[in-house]
C-alpha cells in the first residue's frame, strides 16, 4: 500500500466524520444540544459543552482534512522524475511544423508511338 493511498484513506475517513459533525448540528440552535431539553442558556446536563464540542470538532475536523489534502500531494507518486516537457524535444529527422514538404512532380508518361493528329 503506497503512502498516499494511506493519506486518500484518511482524507475519506476524516470528511466522512466532518459530514457526520456538520449534519448534527442544527444552525438555529436545535440539533443535537436542543434534543437534551437545552434551550436558550441553559447549561444543564452538558447542553452548553455540547454546542461547544461540536464546533470545536468540526473546526478540528476541517483542519485536519485540509492538512491531509496538502501533505498527501506530497506523496503522490509522479512517475517520472524528469521535468523537462517531451513537447521541447527535437527529433532531427522530423519536419519542422511550419514547412510543408517540397511538391515532387509527376512523372510524365513516355511513350515511342507518335501522337495521332486529327484533322477537321
Amino acid at each position: 500500500m503506497s503512502t498516499f493511498s494511506i493519506f486518500l484513506a484518511l482524507i475519506v475517513i476524516v470528511a466522512f466524520l466532518l459530514i457526520v459533525v456538520i449534519m448534527v448540528q442544527n444552525p438555529k440552535g436545535g440539533g443535537l444540544s436542543s434534543s437534551f431539553g437545552g434551550g436558550g442558556n441553559q447549561q444543564l446536563g452538558g447542553v452548553k459543552k455540547t454546542t461547544d464540542f461540536l464546533d470545536k470538532s468540526t473546526w478540528t475536523l476541517a483542519t485536519i482534512l485540509l492538512v491531509l489534502i496538502l501533505v498527501s500531494n506530497v506523496a503522490i507518486n509522479r512517475g517520472i522524475q524528469n521535468a523537462d516537457s517531451k513537447a521541447l524535444d527535437i527529433d532531427p529527422t522530423a519536419q519542422p511544423l511550419d514547412q510543408t514538404p517540397p511538391v515532387q512532380p509527376l512523372p510524365t508518361p513516355t511513350t515511342s508511338e507518335p501522337a495521332a493528329e486529327t484533322t477537321e
